[in-house]
């Protein structure tokens, strides 16, 4: 008699995978003189809470300035492989955004531009080939040629800080969009209650990857269930929106040479601003919130934080830089 065979070992779970990463503990990446020492210790202060990979976000300013931000970050990753295994690639949001109030968000509206394929080209050029995940409006992007362009060159376009219509986003994604940026930010507080860009997107959730910030401060709690409710967890990702005061208190820190102001709660905004101005969380504590808040076992936190996001850029082929 043959003995059974034995079971094969389970895999180990997939470490976390934040596509959007602004900075950390210190660092801004939107700033083009961050310093190889102060990315090192957020590398590290990211590898320590579990995290395998992020994309370095890198947000609104004029292009000249995104680019050296991009540069400088690369040169980092060339100086030190702890650098280049943590920061997997870049996200570029901005600045093909809405200039419009509350859509336009914490971004600043002076260096808001349309979008075009040879301003995104210059943006990937200072990339060096690791732009993997870029957000504009489509509304901005006239006859969605640089969604288009974008996708053809294999790289994961994502709708956000946009007011665009349902005609100009069933357009986009017919042209290569597939991803949505930050559901229920980046735009304005009080919107049309039936026709708004959430509604919109909920409308077409079967063809769209799309990414929330579950730290009950940019979307609350009820919001985010019922969200989920319509969306349901197999084309969902959750990210930190971090940003240089993710890890550490209160106070005041710096996003793309703005100031952000960060109260005892942890909610970081522009002073003086309603705006949020990217979040303070970190993903262990992500985690936990959506198995105390939500009520997500962790094989679905696994899939939202992890596989999903993996999935999502897979065909850039970063997916296999990625390690468990």
């Amino acid at each position: 008699m043959n003995a059974s065979a034995e079971p094969a070992p389970a895999s180990p779970p997939l470490r976390p995978f934040d596509l959007q990463v602004n900075g950390y503990v210190g660092a801004d990446f939107s700033d083009p003189s961050l310093s190889l020492e102060v990315c090192r210790k957020a590398c590290d202060a990211l590898a320590a809470d579990g995290v395998a990979g992020v994309l370095a976000t890198v947000i609104t300013a004029p292009l000249d300035r995104m680019a050296a931000c991009l540069a400088n970050l690369c040169r980092h990753r060339e100086a030190d492989p702890v650098i280049a295994e943590m920061l997997v690639g870049f996200h570029v949001e901005g600045p093909f955004l809405s200039p419009l109030p509350g859509f336009v968000g914490a971004h600043d509206p002076q260096a808001i531009e349309p979008a075009t394929p040879d301003a995104a080209a210059r943006l990937l050029d200072a990339g060096e080939g690791l732009v993997r995940l870029v957000t504009l409006a489509p509304e901005c992007d006239a006859g969605q040629a640089t969604i288009r362009w974008l996708a053809s060159e294999g790289i994961t376009v994502s709708a956000g800080h946009t007011d665009c219509s349902r005609d100009t986003l069933a357009a986009a994604i017919d042209a290569g969009l597939s991803m949505v940026t930050h559901l229920g930010n980046g735009c304005p507080t009080v919107l049309p209650r039936h026709d708004n860009i959430i509604q919109r997107v909920l409308a077409r959730a079967d063809d769209l990857w799309i990414c929330f910030i579950p730290d009950g401060v940019h979307v609350p709690w009820f919001a985010l269930k019922n969200y989920l409710a319509v969306t349901g967890l197999e084309r969902v990702i959750m990210v930190t929106d971090a940003i240089a005061a993710a890890g550490l208190g209160p106070g005041r820190y710096s996003l793309a040479g703005a100031e952000v102001e960060v109260d005892a709660e942890g909610t970081a905004r522009r002073p003086g601003s309603e705006n949020l101005a990217g979040s303070t969380i970190t993903m262990p504590r992500l985690q936990g919130l959506l198995e105390r808040e939500l009520g997500i076992g962790p094989s679905d936190i696994e899939r939202l934080v992890a596989a999903n996001p993996r999935a999502a850029v897979s065909a850039s082929g970063l997916i296999k830089t990625i390690d468990r």
